[in-house]
């Protein structure tokens, strides 16, 4: 008789618990049928090497493994595809998806069974009220996203994972959240988002709790309803301030660098007028020095040199000028001189 061990294997997937194959009673039937010596006993012994193969042969699929155990005690991991481990429930299986993203969500929709289990509804309901570096009040929801890494840390190393998930990642939140304002609450979900992601992994690796988070998202992020529109009043408040503050930096911005920018001016000009000033008393000073050797080496010529020097500049500056003897006693002619034509239109 030939069996279906296609059919065999897949009726054993859908039945973990083991069990007898479920053709077992068939082939009893068709051995008794025979008419040989110790039927029941062949009978039996058949029986017991279906079931021994039946339950050594288990398949996994594909993104999952297989954590064996003997007797209690972790033995391996089975990779996808076609496995045996030992027969008769001495070896057991526990299949574990790690290809398989998980989610868990905090203050989002109404909490599953066991977060009531193990928080009363009002604090379940209440898991997103925290509070922020500056004593506010906000509501922040979020989601934690997460794959198995370990499979042997999944299943022994933590007897209550999922619990030990929620409670780090509320911990993990709040302690981010508490170290922002509320409007960097509110503005800046990303980068809280990645600071508790970061500060949860870490955690969870020193549990063991052989979890990878894949992502944190924060959802929509506010303060309670009762307190919004004084909330709202506060922002527009701000708002203006930040407006106010733009305005006179503004006008600072303008004002000084003009302001500089005249100081800066006359400061070059009176540097000018000095280096000038400084520069004429060189000049003046060493031409004195000048004159004074030229008057030492010969006082006589540089004594009459300066005479003349300072009479061509002095007497064209007197307009008209009599030049008389010395020895000329009456002035009065001399006082017509020029006026003889005047008269006369000439």
């Amino acid at each position: 008789m030939g069996w279906d061990w296609e059919k065999l294997n897949q009726q054993h997937q859908q039945s973990p618990g083991g069990g007898p194959p479920p053709q077992v009673d068939e082939i009893v039937k068709q051995i008794k049928k025979l008419k040989v010596p110790g039927g029941p006993f062949i009978a039996v012994i058949v029986v017991a090497v279906v079931f021994a193969v039946y339950s050594a042969i288990f398949t996994i699929e594909s993104g999952s493994v297989g954590v064996i155990q003997q007797f209690g005690r972790f033995v391996r991991i089975a990779q996808p595809g076609l496995n045996f481990k030992m027969p008769f429930g001495i070896e057991k299986v526990t299949k574990v998806r790690i290809d398989r993203v998980y989610k868990e969500e905090f203050g989002i929709g109404a909490p599953d069974d066991r977060v009531l289990k193990r928080y009363s509804r009002g604090d379940a309901a209440t898991a997103s009220l925290m509070l922020t570096g500056d004593l506010n009040v906000a509501v922040v929801p979020w989601i934690v996203q997460y794959r198995i890494k370990d499979p042997y840390n999944f299943l022994f190393k933590v007897k209550d994972v999922q619990g030990l998930l929620r409670d780090l990642s509320e911990a993990s939140m709040r302690l981010i959240v508490g170290d922002r304002s509320i409007n960097e609450v509110i503005t800046k979900r990303s980068e809280i988002a990645n600071a508790a992601q970061l500060v949860l992994q870490t955690e969870l690796d020193k549990a063991e709790a052989g979890i990878k988070i894949v992502n944190v998202e924060m959802k929509r992020t506010n303060v309670p309803g009762p307190v919004q529109p004084s909330f709202n009043e506060v922002n527009q408040a701000i708002q203006e301030k930040e407006k106010m503050i733009y305005q006179a930096k503004e006008d600072y911005n303008k004002a000084i660098p003009a302001a500089r920018g005249d100081a800066e001016r006359m400061i070059k000009g009176a540097e000018g007028y000095a280096l000038d000033r400084i520069n004429r008393a060189k000049g003046d000073a060493s031409r004195f020095i000048s004159m004074y050797r030229a008057y030492v080496e010969s006082k006589d010529v540089t004594r009459r040199r300066l005479y003349l020097e300072t009479m061509g500049k002095l007497l064209p500056k007197l307009g008209k000028k009599f030049i008389i003897d010395e020895n000329q006693k009456n002035l009065l002619p001399l006082l017509r001189i020029g006026q003889e034509n005047i008269g006369s239109g000439k």
